[in-house]
């Protein structure tokens, strides 16, 4: 007989999934899923793939859908932000703050910009 406190680690493990069953909760995932993506693996990439959701207990669908949505998340994070030293950070507050004096050069690459760029 099991333990008392590994059986209610087991049943409390279960609760704290959200109080649906499985089957609800893969009819809600097949509804939600609509698109498709595929592509091809080499035999050694898809036994990689394999032994890393059997590691984690999940399908292997599943675990595919988890880390290329986060590799999207982290790409798409490291494209959208600036990072900024504190010097590139001090000069670029200065420029604001005291924006530079409208000379010749500057005027030519606004009048440019205005030629190139349409709205």
């Amino acid at each position: 007989m099991a333990e008392p406190g590994l059986e209610m680690f087991v049943k409390l493990t279960y609760k704290l999934g959200g109080g649906m069953n499985m089957a609800t909760t893969a009819k809600k995932d097949r509804r939600l899923r609509e698109e498709r993506l595929g592509f091809r693996v080499d035999e050694p990439t898809k036994a990689l793939i394999e032994r890393a959701a059997q590691l984690e207990r999940r399908k292997l669908t599943d675990f595919c859908m988890a880390a290329l949505t986060e590799a999207a998340r982290k790409t798409i994070a490291e494209h959208e932000m600036l990072v900024l030293s504190d010097r590139d950070r001090g000069v670029f507050f200065d420029a604001l703050v005291n924006p530079p004096v409208l000379n010749e050069r500057l005027q030519r690459a606004f009048a440019e910009h205005k030629r190139r760029v349409t709205r």
